[in-house]
């Protein structure tokens, strides 16, 4: 086994159930295999998606997140390449084509999304012009892409786990997926003992039913909180470090993440609680806020708890599902390059 092989079978052992490659999403008997995270972790489940369109869905209905979008609908390319595999190439490449439109269209704020589907669109349209296997270059792809993938995950989570002294009580938000718990099992592996503060993340309740779980797997002590709560704990002085995900960082700064953030971040900062992102890198694509698209979702789940009615149908409500936080309010960005300030992100990634 190389040293490269070894190192990312090193990061996965310590990561929980949910978190490690095979069960995120996979290509599997001609089918999509998407993790069932809409009812983790009641139970371990898959979704079987046999089209474009059931991947789309999948997405959309909040089968999967974070990352797990990107890596469904890649692999929904690949499905669709085998079942392309007898038309013409012309054929094949407009096919390929439409279901990268169609699945790009399904998460509008992350864009992470959209440069893998460009990324193994590019890789099909490369095999179809050398007479290659279009559905094995795509899944080799997608092998490269996820082993990128979780050696970045590492090297966020040891600088991540470098910023957490021994008895700190650690907020997050919503599921800020393999860097942020890696850092936590990290941080544990150093001797340090920590206490995560998890939101419940409403409505979808993916603090208490994916961070949550996730985090007691691997030996976190974990209190979960309802999503008011953040501002009575710091003032008791439980929380010293606040960290998150964030599904999109702009040129400037401004830091995309589940809705909530934002208010943790102002609260951190009246209380003096530093506040790190972690993340992929800046997208080129997005140089300010003006340019952020907001995803706002079916406002009929903010009045009803896991089909559970919390309120009558009459009732008005809104769900913008992510929130802006600008640079004043971030202490740090962890990259793979390190901690940066999110003033400098532009030259960070130059």
């Amino acid at each position: 086994m190389s040293k490269s092989v070894k190192a990312l079978a090193d990061v996965e052992a310590l990561l929980p159930h949910i978190l490690k490659r095979q069960n995120i999403a996979r290509y599997e008997d001609g089918c999509v295999l998407i993790g069932d995270r809409a009812n983790y972790p009641f139970e371990k489940s898959f979704v079987r998606c046999q089209s474009v369109e059931d991947v789309a869905v999948a997405i959309e209905t909040m089968v999967t997140q974070g990352v797990g979008p990107w890596v469904s609908a890649v692999h929904a390319m690949a499905m669709r390449a085998e079942q392309l595999g007898s038309e013409t190439a012309a054929h094949q490449l407009a096919g390929l084509e439409t279901a990268k439109t169609r699945l790009a269209q399904t998460r509008p704020t992350n864009t992470l999304i959209r440069y893998r589907l460009e990324d193994v669109f590019g890789v099909a349209k490369m095999a179809l012009d050398s007479g290659q296997d279009t559905t094995a270059a795509i899944l080799t792809r997608i092998t490269e892409l996820l082993d990128q993938m979780y050696g970045y995950y590492a090297r966020r989570a040891r600088f991540g786990a470098d910023l957490l002294a021994d008895g700190d009580g650690v907020l997050t938000m919503c599921f800020a997926e393999t860097s942020f718990v890696l850092c936590l099992a990290l941080a544990k592996r150093d001797g340090k003992i920590l206490t995560a503060y998890v939101p419940e993340t409403r409505p979808y309740l993916q603090g208490a039913r994916l961070t949550a779980p996730s985090l007691h797997e691997i030996g976190i002590d974990v209190k979960l909180i309802c999503d008011n709560m953040p501002a009575a704990l710091m003032a008791e002085g439980r929380i010293q470090k606040y960290m998150t995900a964030a599904d999109l960082i702009t040129m400037d700064g401004h830091v995309v993440n589940k809705v909530g953030t934002f208010q943790n971040a102002i609260t951190a900062q009246h209380h003096n609680i530093p506040y790190y992102a972690f993340a992929w890198g800046c997208d080129r694509n997005k140089p300010d806020r003006a340019s952020i698209e907001i995803e706002h979702r079916d406002p009929a789940d903010i009045r009803a708890c896991r089909g559970v009615a919390t309120t009558t149908d009459n009732i008005g409500a809104i769900y913008p599902a992510f929130d802006i936080t600008p640079p004043e309010l971030v202490t740090g960005v962890i990259t793979r390059h390190g901690v940066l300030s999110p003033f400098s992100l532009k030259e960070g990634f130059e």
